[in-house]
Formats: structure tokens, sequence, C-alpha cells
């Protein structure tokens, strides 16, 4: 099997729940706070909480910011952020959206002065590439990160997809310095998506070595019918993101899953939609257009002939796919 989603969707085998991370508030939770320490400490904040990864998790992180200060939204977030961030409008309250320009990147036009920033690292579905610290040269705005993929420790908060992590849906845990957000009572912390993101994220390994060689393989292979949406020298340096013309994506990735070769079109991709990456679209694609684009992302050093190997498949199967919606015209 060829995993090439490893980015939006991994799958941990060895899940299970620790009967020594009950909690309870007339015991000491001893293995809990050690957890705790050991995530905390990691990754160098003093407070963690957890919520549920989903647009009401979302929406309640804003609220409680909103009391506090403006907040903006990169669109280049996940979508159960950009969800909550509408769902936040339509309840009368404001925010700003910090825009994506034509070639993935964000707009620093549309940074406006406020308190608190959602912004990563990376753009969603492309990977592209966010310098941090540029951000902090613009803002005095407390910047809160997705690490799932990357942690920048320029970050004034992070927090962690399990889904992406694990494969489960379990809920995400946001690790944060002084009084960003309420402390949460010990009975509502969610200690199995503590337990499985840290574990996940000490199992996680990217390759850097693969992205060129796939790439040379791929224009090889497909010549004219590869184009790009972004500069893959501008996106993490284990993922890649190219386009093919004139199919869907998603015909080639279920062919492709039955050749055991997992590749995504994005975060919907992965989460069993048919939908086209709405990144794309917010770069000022059109939906149609959008369709075409796909992910790869490596965790593990691929030969130069398992390179040609998977182009060539991915080519055969693309090609087979155009005829076959030729006749069905």
């Amino acid at each position: 099997m060829y995993k090439l989603n490893i980015l939006q969707y991994n799958n941990m085998q060895n899940l299970h729940i620790n009967d020594s991370l009950n909690l309870s508030i007339l015991d000491d939770n001893l293995a809990y706070e050690k957890l705790k320490s050991k995530f905390t400490k990691k990754y160098m904040f003093q407070e963690l909480n957890t919520f549920s990864f989903d647009k009401a998790g979302f929406l309640n992180l804003l609220l409680e910011l909103n009391s506090k200060g403006k907040i903006a939204i990169c669109v280049g977030e996940t979508e159960s952020l950009i969800e909550a961030g509408k769902e936040f409008e339509k309840l009368g309250f404001n925010l700003s959206w910090i825009k994506l320009k034509k070639d993935g990147t964000y707009d620093e036009k549309s940074i406006e002065d406020v308190d608190f920033i959602f912004i990563s690292s990376y753009i969603m579905d492309t990977f592209v590439e966010v310098d941090l610290n540029k951000i902090k040269t613009q803002t005095k705005a407390k910047i809160i990160s997705n690490a799932s993929a990357n942690f920048d420790k320029t970050s004034d908060a992070i927090y962690f997809d399990s889904y992406k992590l694990t494969g489960f849906f379990l809920g995400g845990v946001v690790l944060f310095d002084e009084e960003l957000f309420k402390e949460q009572a010990i009975a509502f912390i969610n200690t199995t998506c503590v337990n499985s993101i840290f574990e996940a994220l000490k199992e996680q390994i990217f390759d850097t070595n693969s992205k060129e060689i796939f790439l040379e393989s791929l224009k090889k292979e497909l010549k004219d019918d590869l184009y790009f949406f972004v500069n893959n020298d501008k996106t993490l340096p284990y993922s890649l993101h190219f386009a093919l013309k004139d199919i869907k994506a998603r015909e080639l990735i279920r062919t492709l899953a039955l050749d055991e070769i997992h590749v995504t079109n994005g975060e919907g991709c992965s989460l069993g939609l048919s939908r086209p990456s709405r990144i794309v679209q917010a770069m000022d694609y059109d939906e149609t257009t959008s369709r075409n684009s796909i992910s790869l992302s490596f965790h593990k050093n691929y030969t130069k002939e398992e390179c040609e190997k998977i182009a060539k498949k991915i080519a055969k199967r693309y090609r087979q796919i155009k005829v076959l919606n030729k006749g069905n015209l």
C-alpha cells in the first residue's frame, strides 16, 4: 500500500483507552497530570484544554476570545473553524477574514488591526507555508495555529486535530499560555483525546527526500496534462500539490484506491465528502477547476523506482478515466 495522504488522514492502529487516565475530582489524577506535563513541556506551553473539533467546538473558542478583543481568521484554515466563523457572524459578532491570493499565499493587505488571529504555518489542502514570524512584524495579535502537520513555535497557542493524526474523531487539544482560555474543570477533559494525540505525535514521521523525485516522475509521465495551482517550492517539504486537466480528482482518487495508492484532493475528500477543494476556490478558481487538484504527502522515503511506478499508475488511470468520460458525453 502507498499511503500518500498522511497529512490529511493518518490511521493509528494501536489506539486504546488507558484506564489509568480515568479522572476523578476526589483523586490526585497523577497519570493525567503527568501526561499533561509531558504534552505542554514538549511544545513549551503552560496550559492544555480539550474541545470538540467541529463547528460548535471552534465557535465556543471564538465566543470566549470575543470578550477579550477582535478576531481574524485566515480562509486557509480547517473547515470546522471556517464554519464556526460564519456562525459567529450570524450571531451578530464581527470578525475579519484574511484572504488567499491566486498563488495560494495569504493576502497581507487583508490583515487588519486585531487581537487574535487564527492562522497556521501552512494552508490547508495545498500546504503552502506561512511565515508566522513575518505576520508578527505586521501585528501585535496573538497567533493561534493548527499544528497537526507542522509546529511553529512563533504561535501563541496551538491546537491539534485527532482525526488527522489518528483516524478517529476524538476532538481536539489546544495548548496555550496565561489566561488566553479559561482552564477546564478536570471532569470535562477528554483524556482519551489527549493521550491518543500525544502518542500519534510521538510517532509522526515525515520524509523530505521523495518530493522532488515524485515531481519529476509525474512530469515525465503526464507532461502537458499536469499543471499547478501553487509553487511547490513554497509548500511543506513533505507535501506535493498538483492538478490534472479535464477530470474530477475524486474519480482518480477512488480508482487509485483499488490499486492501494491513497491520495487526496483536500480536507473534504479525507472526510468522505465529494466536494472540490474549498481552499483552491478561495484562491479564486471556479468550482470545476478546483476539482482537478490533488495532494500528496510523504512519511517514508520512496525510491526512484517506486516513484516512477506510482507515477506510471497514476498516468494510466488518469488516461483511462479521460477515455471513459469522453465515451459518456
